[in-house]
């Protein structure tokens, strides 16, 4: 590391944790703030590619009045393959360790792990995977990302002996904040009791579109301040157990008539009608200090008709960043969806997302193509495409979190099931939603 970054990082990062975190020792709490990677290049109208020259940050000048920096102290002593490694996200198959997964973490220094019904089985083995992963990776210096998409409904990957949490648009008939607070506080028990630290939910999306194939009632509903009342508890909730919450899909994925598993969907919104609906729950989420956003795979021609919002730096960092102020962690939803895989190429793609003002990529399946993109991302590294500022400044934000969370490799216990169904089960009976 050069020593004049570091110097020059330093106050960068001091300023942007007062401005970002609410200065202080809260900063240093999950809920209590957002780490920034946000570029200070300001906003662009134009629609210039997402290139490296249009990614700078900004240095600072006087370098002597910053506290220690567990993160950055942390950062400045990974490798720059360390470094790369925690800008992505990966899936595994299977249900056990296995070569491609200690590759994974023990070359190629991962970040984390996303998991599927796939890979989780029973109570038992699902732990046993765990662990195993969190073993692996005691060799590296930062811990994994542990994190499933477990939204209840349809969209839950927990094991049969919990009872089934309803969609949320059961929940969001019966408007209750109570009941979507106790309902993210029972997705982050179930999953801090296995050890997991991330939950791809609550789902922000409106769903202004009854011919919407992907959102559905995995909606809240149709209504905006009805899906940010609900959406903002069950963020809460999850986060009270000390599972890191993920808003999803930026910039609103409810009226679509495309699956993005399948193919890119296209959206005719300018940004007047974003503003007036979609962009709401996740302006309000980001007021209540939201941590990480997924960014969706959706075309918008009126915004920016080059890139998908996934890699649009017209939509993460002039829009998200710039315009509602969000300084946490971005995350791209999985390049493996059709969406990118049948107009994109996954190296590329990955790149822009880094350049556009995202954090972490996430590559869900396929051993070969996660391999694709650290390849693309450590070449963009080495010749300078991503610069070492960006690269730090990406990282550090993951980093901080992960500090603030306080994440481990430490071995999880299990999950409490019979006492976890026994609260859901009061918990839906007292709002009519189980007998």
């Amino acid at each position: 590391m050069k020593r004049i970054w570091q110097l020059g990082m330093t106050l960068m990062l001091a300023g942007m944790l007062t401005a970002g975190c609410g200065g202080g020792t809260d900063s240093a709490k999950p809920g209590t703030g957002n780490a920034s990677n946000q570029d200070t290049q300001g906003s662009s109208n134009t629609n210039e590619p997402n290139t490296p020259s249009g990614n700078q940050e900004t240095q600072p000048e006087d370098v002597n009045k910053v506290p220690n920096d567990p993160a950055l102290e942390q950062l400045n002593k990974l490798t720059t393959e360390e470094k790369i490694g925690q800008l992505v996200l990966v899936g595994m198959d299977g249900v056990k360790s296995s070569d491609a997964t200690r590759e994974l973490i023990e070359k190629y220094h991962v970040g984390g792990f996303i998991f599927y019904k796939n890979n989780i089985e029973s109570t038992k083995q699902a732990l046993q995977l765990f662990n195993d992963l969190k073993a692996v990776n005691k060799s590296n210096p930062v811990p994994l990302w542990m994190s499933v998409d477990e939204e209840g409904g349809r969209v839950s990957r927990m094991p049969a002996d919990f009872v089934k949490i309803p969609a949320m648009k059961a929940i969001g008939q019966k408007d209750s904040t109570e009941l979507s607070g106790g309902i993210g506080q029972t997705l982050g028990h179930e999953l801090s009791g296995f050890g997991l630290n991330m939950d791809f939910a609550p789902v922000l999306d409106i769903n202004s579109n009854p011919d919407n194939p992907v959102i559905g009632d995995r909606s809240f509903g149709n209504k905006a301040d009805l899906v940010s009342r609900m959406g903002i508890a069950t963020m809460e909730g999850i986060r009270a157990q000390k599972v890191v919450p993920v808003i999803k899909h930026f910039p609103g994925h409810g009226d679509t008539s495309v699956d993005s598993h399948t193919s890119l969907p296209v959206v005719n919104h300018d940004l007047s009608r974003l503003r007036k609906l979609e962009l709401v729950p996740f302006k309000d989420a980001i007021k209540h200090k939201a941590e990480v956003v997924m960014i969706a795979h959706l075309l918008m021609p009126k915004i920016d008709p080059d890139y998908p919002a996934s890699f649009s730096k017209k939509i993460i960092t002039d829009l998200l960043r710039n315009e509602l102020g969000y300084q946490g962690v971005v995350i791209s939803d999985d390049m493996t969806m059709g969406a990118i895989e049948q107009n994109y190429e996954i190296g590329k793609a990955s790149v822009s997302a880094i350049l556009a003002g995202g954090n972490i990529i996430l590559v869900g399946h396929d051993y070969d193509k996660e391999k694709q993109a650290i390849a693309a991302l450590t070449a963009a590294v080495k010749d300078g495409s991503i610069s070492e500022d960006v690269l730090n400044n990406r990282v550090y934000a993951i980093l901080k979190l992960k500090q603030a969370y306080g994440l481990s490799d430490k071995p999880a216990a299990g999950p409490d099931v019979q006492a976890i169904n026994a609260d859901l089960k009061s918990l839906l009976k007292k709002y009519g939603l189980r007998k």
